[in-house]
């Protein structure tokens, strides 16, 4: 890639998870250190707003426009309550932070020619991992973001703590597969630490079945030989498991790294350059599918409620036709006589003389009610017919 096209790309957004005690945010801070270090300093969000500090500059803080003790009190809230209620609460601003990362990052709309936008978005999300990616407003944030920038997920694992046992490694995979499916995004699986523990034997576990089998033979033996009796059930469950994860397994980077030495973080970002790829190829054209299906049905529903819309209005017009165009009253006794001479010389007035004016107002009518919805100026679940009336009366 030229140094032409790298200044002229859209920056990818890392969005990093990870389980409370994964070593998440000391991540954040490594990798916001190592771009600096590069002179490509990142864009950085903060979304924990119940963090009292962090060891990195924030540009967009959740605690900015959120106050998490606030929300906890105000709602008779616990602490995971009053994260998600802080979430949900920043996620009603979503159109605003969009419009200022667009601004700073994107490099048609940036609004600091002399200096160059930033070529990575990083976001740090809650300890609380169920809260973030299994809420409404965690999916919100993530498809807002996948819709404007290339977006990665790095999913931080704590490497001596997932290899102490099998089940343990299994439950992360569990968590990290699903998290993936759920999202529908590309993911990175970070085994951080590995300056504690090396995380070779997660990896090995990951690609050699007949590894992982070996292993889980000697915790079975260890817990024969203590005299523990194992779940009976756990070793067959744990087989099956890593059979299906195979494939998952192969199609899943993996980097070691330590967010206290700094290593690893280099092969970190070079697997972030290559989900950039994968989601512009992959899952890009998902998203944008999705995207023109959700515009089809809103277009369905919209039409649906003209057409019913214009049923009711149906009704008003027979009786229109039925009953011939009213008339204005005569205001005085001289007009009454002159109308009523006019009446007899002209004879009796035939409704279908005015069939052309009543679809011609009827169409006008439609067309308004039509601008109405695509305007947003009325929501068609909302609006009664007394309403629009009311409205479109006022636009003559």
């Amino acid at each position: 890639m030229t140094s032409a096209e790298a200044a002229g790309q859209v920056p990818v957004s890392i969005v990093c998870v990870g389980m409370a005690g994964s070593g998440k945010t000391t991540f954040m801070q490594r990798i916001n250190s190592y771009l600096h270090s590069k002179k490509t300093p990142p864009y950085v969000l903060n979304l924990d707003p119940a963090v009292r500090s962090v060891p990195f500059e924030s540009n967009i803080d959740i605690r900015d426009s959120v106050k998490y003790k606030e929300v906890m009190k105000q709602y008779n809230l616990g602490p995971n309550g009053g994260i998600l209620t802080s979430l949900n609460l920043f996620a009603t601003k979503i159109d605003q932070v969009l419009s200022i990362l667009e601004k700073r990052c994107l490099p048609e709309k940036a609004q600091t020619p002399k200096q160059a936008p930033p070529k990575h978005i990083i976001i740090d999300t809650p300890g609380q991992i169920e809260v973030f990616v299994w809420s409404a407003s965690g999916s919100i944030l993530l498809s807002a973001l996948a819709s404007s920038f290339p977006t990665v997920l790095a999913y931080i694992v704590d490497t001596p703590r997932s290899t102490t046992s099998t089940s343990t490694f299994m439950s992360n995979m569990l968590y990290a597969i699903s998290i993936m499916y759920k999202t529908r995004l590309p993911m990175i699986l970070v085994f951080n630490k590995n300056d504690v523990k090396s995380e070779d034997e997660a990896v090995e576990w990951m690609r050699d079945f007949e590894a992982f089998q070996a292993a889980l033979r000697r915790e079975e033996e260890e817990e024969a030989e203590s005299g523990a009796s194992g779940s009976g059930y756990m070793g067959s469950l744990l087989n099956s498991m890593s059979l299906v994860l195979e494939e998952f397994y192969n199609n899943l980077s993996v980097v070691g790294v330590s967010s206290m030495t700094g290593a690893g973080i280099g092969d970190f970002f070079e697997a972030v350059e290559a989900k950039r790829q994968e989601f512009d190829t992959e899952y890009k054209p998902e998203l944008e599918r999705r995207r023109a299906e959700r515009n089809r049905e809103q277009e369905e529903r919209r039409e649906k409620e003209v057409s019913r819309m214009m049923k009711d209005m149906g009704v008003d017009t027979k009786s229109r036709k039925a009953t011939g165009k009213q008339k204005d009253e005569p205001e005085t006794v001289s007009d009454a006589e002159q109308m009523s001479s006019e009446d007899e010389d002209a004879g009796l007035v035939d409704p279908d003389d005015y069939e052309g004016e009543d679809e011609e107002a009827e169409a006008g009518l439609k067309a308004r009610y039509e601008d109405a919805l695509k305007d947003g100026a009325m929501d068609p679940k909302d609006a009664s017919f007394a309403n629009y009336v009311a409205a479109a009366s006022l636009q003559r």
